[in-house]
């Protein structure tokens, strides 16, 4: 599993971090910080949620059976790029790109907790009543720290997008796994445990029903 313990605390995680096995990757980024630097100011999410995509041989990605399109080319980068696409014509959704090139997996960051920014993050989400409420799913993660199109490709380690380690690590116990979220059309694909969780984190989508 790639490692973030090994790392001083809140490093920036390397390419290396990113060329491991996509789930592992999933699990490893549970507990490291999200950070997004716009208008002279920084924002900051620790990460409580994830789901791991496959690539070719997963129905529920966008490069499944080698599908290749400018809309997921990002896909196809080295690992530790960002992958940034538009849904149902509202919503943007980051994802972490992983392994070699060409191999087309991904994690997408499905929730996190507000570190730091705070003010601005409401801002972009003016209907978010509570904190948990402004960062707990793929599309109000995004809004939040006004991550869209123009980061798609953006690696990871740059000065406007970047992820940091965990400060300690995370014990097996605390992570929970379930099927991916609003994939019902991927066949056997929709049963995969590929999401992984902060056990009991109010930051976590889909906490009212349980997580």
């Amino acid at each position: 599993m790639p490692s973030t313990t090994s790392r001083s605390k809140n490093a920036r995680l390397g390419r290396d971090f990113y060329l491991g096995e996509t789930v592992d990757i999933a699990r490893a980024l549970l507990g490291c910080t999200l950070w997004r630097e716009v208008g002279g100011e920084k924002l900051a999410a620790r990460i409580v949620e994830t789901e791991a995509y496959l690539g070719a041989n997963d129905p529920a990605s966008h490069t499944r059976r080698g599908l290749r399109t400018p809309r997921n080319e990002s896909m196809y980068l080295p690992g530790g790029h960002a992958y940034v696409y538009f849904t149902y014509g509202m919503y943007h959704c980051v994802n972490v790109v992983t392994q070699e090139r060409d191999v087309a997996e991904a994690v997408l960051i499905r929730a996190a907790q507000p570190l730091r920014g705070h003010d601005r993050m409401q801002r972009n989400r003016p209907n978010a009543r509570r904190e948990f409420d402004l960062l707990n799913g793929p599309g109000k993660l995004c809004m939040a720290m006004e991550i869209d199109r123009d980061l798609n490709g953006a690696p990871l380690d740059g000065k406007t997008l970047y992820l940091t380690s965990r400060e300690a690590p995370v014990p097996e116990e605390d992570i929970a796994t379930s099927p991916r979220i609003g994939i019902d059309g991927a066949g056997e694909a929709a049963h995969w445990p590929l999401r992984f969780f902060l056990v009991g984190n109010r930051y976590v989508s889909m906490y009212k029903r349980g997580s």
